[in-house]
């Protein structure tokens, strides 16, 4: 989840901690059309398509791939609200009549993934996300499980399952649904527990419907929850954000995420642009430390898990090497050398022309990628290096020499050397296992930046908002 005020961030200061959320590299605003490849484009060693049929198939991708234990997400790109905070693709408040036709498409897409996959695709987990995916009615969810299930063959509640919600749409008919389709992990985005900063940050929601959704969470369900808190929000004191996370922390979730918020820093980019970073990281090392002493593991930057939790049970998925199949319109999917998803926007105006665009669609129109970006070798080395070492646990070195047959630190001297500079290494040059030290994860929304590609952040800083 990236949590912005806009849709675009700005430019910041080039010392500030808060540069960019690394979730997937490259990030989404590199991506640009296949119909316009670059003369240089290649797909698996063969020149590219003509540019009136440059469009790849997606059984193209994904021929070849090793797709024993892919990841599944379906997005559904409805709330009930525009949040302040979010700058995910999503509209509010739909009419009914478009949330059928888009579950219409993608039962549609989902046939036409199915039938580009290679033989033996096996799934090792799967998410809905959005958008709020309980935004849907109970009878909505149920078809998503079932149009999933039938088109790609696959048992959902023998996989571990992740699924979004929100404090308005955690009700127990839409609960009932996940908890018999085997959900295992449920988050919500709480945000703040002091209603006057969940209004500031532009979710105007109560505490008593906070509390009403967690009850029935954990009344109607074994799954896993996690609650998602944002620090930096305006007027947000020590006080308060430790009053947030100790109410949390009533509800005993087996995982803790802890976001910063990101807004537009002043055009300036003085005195108030550090004093909010300055803010926002004594804010991030308070929630570390608080959770770190009341029994969690700090798994990222974000991520914190209750050390007693027990851990996911199914087959085994590596983020860095296993494949994503991606359903909806504002999802993305992942092979070895290419990425790829259709249109993105924030804006309003521009959403509802994609999601139109995307029901209207019959299964022949799913069949190609639209918008994407084709990863070459040195590619591949960053995203592996920014999948790992952005973890707690870091990054193996073996695993990253079997692969490319080199050592990280070999590959980009120079951005290790900037990291060992700031004090943000904890492991020795040449170690078999790469570390941040705790301020470099501190600081991760700034190490992730420094190992982007000039290719890509051209490309992101050529993305027009829109």
């Amino acid at each position: 989840m990236t949590l912005s005020l806009t849709p675009r961030p700005e430019p910041v200061r080039a010392d500030s901690p808060y540069q960019s959320y690394v979730y997937a590299y490259p990030h989404k605003s590199a991506y640009r059309p296949f119909a316009h490849p670059s003369p240089s484009t290649t797909l698996n060693g063969e020149p590219p398509a003509p540019a009136s049929d440059s469009r790849p198939l997606l059984a193209d991708l994904w021929r070849g791939e090793d797709v024993r234990a892919l990841s599944l997400y379906a997005h559904i790109p409805f709330c009930e609200m525009r949040c302040g905070f979010c700058n995910l693709f999503t509209r509010s408040t739909p009419p009914a009549e478009q949330v059928t036709a888009y579950l219409d498409a993608l039962e549609r897409q989902a046939d036409a993934v199915a039938e580009a996959l290679p033989e033996g695709a096996a799934f090792a987990r799967a998410a809905l996300g959005g958008g709020t995916p309980t935004y849907l009615t109970a009878q909505e969810l149920t078809r998503v499980y079932d149009l999933t299930e039938r088109a790609f063959g696959v048992d959902l509640s023998a996989l571990p399952v992740s699924v979004e919600t929100s404090p308005a749409t955690a009700t127990p008919d839409r609960l009932a649904v996940l908890a018999e389709r085997g959900a295992t992990r449920i988050s919500m985005g709480v945000q703040s527990f002091v209603d006057s900063e969940a209004h500031a940050a532009g979710r105007p929601q109560r505490r008593a419907e906070v509390d009403r959704a967690l009850a029935a969470i954990r009344a109607a369900t074994t799954a896993d929850l996690n609650v998602d808190l944002i620090y930096g929000i305006d007027r947000q004191t020590s006080r308060t954000w430790e009053y947030s996370l100790d109410t949390a922390l009533e509800w005993e979730p087996e995982e803790v995420y802890l976001y910063p918020l990101y807004v537009r820093p002043l055009t300036g980019l003085g005195r108030r642009a550090r004093a909010w970073d300055d803010h926002r990281l004594a804010l991030y090392r308070q929630g570390r430390d608080h959770l770190l002493g009341r029994g969690y593991e700090q798994v990222s930057m974000r991520m914190f898990r209750r050390a007693d939790a027990a851990e996911a049970t199914g087959p085994d998925y590596c983020c860095q090497t296993d494949g994503m199949v991606g359903l909806g319109c504002g999802a993305r999917s992942y092979t070895s050398s290419a990425h790829y998803s259709f249109d993105y926007a924030v804006g309003i105006g521009q959403v509802r022309s994609i999601i139109a665009d995307f029901t209207e669609r019959g299964t022949a129109g799913f069949a190609h990628a639209e918008v994407g970006f084709h990863l070459d070798g040195d590619e591949r080395r960053r995203r592996h290096l920014l999948q790992s070492l952005l973890r707690v646990e870091g990054m193996d070195a073996a695993d990253y020499a079997a692969r490319f047959g080199s050592h990280p630190e070999g590959d980009f001297p120079a951005e290790f050397g900037v990291l060992s500079a700031r004090g943000w290494l904890a492991s020795a040059p040449g170690a078999d296992r790469v570390l941040l030290s705790e301020e470099g994860i501190a600081h991760s929304d700034a190490v992730g930046p420094l190992f982007f590609s000039a290719a890509v952040a051209a490309l992101m800083a050529d993305y027009e908002a829109r």
